[in-house]
């Protein structure tokens, strides 16, 4: 790699990069240096895939920890929720000989429960059901701007409106814990 990298993105797809990337920036984080490791399309799970590479980005996150980087890591929770995906993601460090994220790593994983579709739905607005309602996509990835918008926004206030989503409230307590 010829360039400092500070944010490496790892996540299941361009939605979720495109996300991630918009927020970062609106939050004011300097995103011309971060590299982003993505699901490959047609190539099998996204959640497997950003499982079993977890591991191998913690460890080299670790090694240049002195280069203030983050690790930023989106998954879908699908019908397991938060807590089984952190778990999955642990399992996975332990099966490949990493020690699982500790307080000091500035490793934020944000799990949207079914898909990143129901925050959207949310920031949207709308009323959501994380036990298995279905949300459409967006036409577009980089529509998802009025959304991160509306989370900068409630983020700056300090609130979620109620009733929130458990994991997007998990998720700005990983971001508020982790990468502030």
């Amino acid at each position: 790699m010829g360039r400092n990298v500070r944010i490496v993105i790892l996540c299941e797809d361009t939605q979720h990069e495109v996300f991630i990337y918009r927020f970062l920036k609106k939050r004011g984080w300097g995103v011309r240096s971060l590299r982003v490791e993505k699901a490959p399309r047609g190539r099998g799970s996204g959640e497997q895939f950003v499982r079993e590479r977890f591991p191998k980005e913690l460890r080299e996150y670790r090694s240049r920890k002195y280069a203030a980087q983050a690790l930023i890591v989106m998954l879908d929770g699908d019908s397991v929720g938060v807590d089984a995906r952190l778990r999955s993601l642990d399992a996975s460090c332990r099966q490949q000989g990493v020690d699982p994220r500790s307080g000091g790593d500035r490793v934020a994983v944000f799990v949207p429960i079914w898909s990143i579709e129901t925050w959207f739905a949310y920031l949207d607005g709308n009323d959501v059901d994380e036990a298995g309602s279905d949300y459409p996509k967006l036409a577009r990835e980089r529509d998802c701007q009025r959304f991160v918008n509306e989370l900068f926004k409630m983020c700056q206030s300090g609130n979620l409106r109620p009733p929130e989503p458990q994991s997007l409230w998990a998720a700005c307590r990983e971001y508020d814990k982790r990468l502030r």
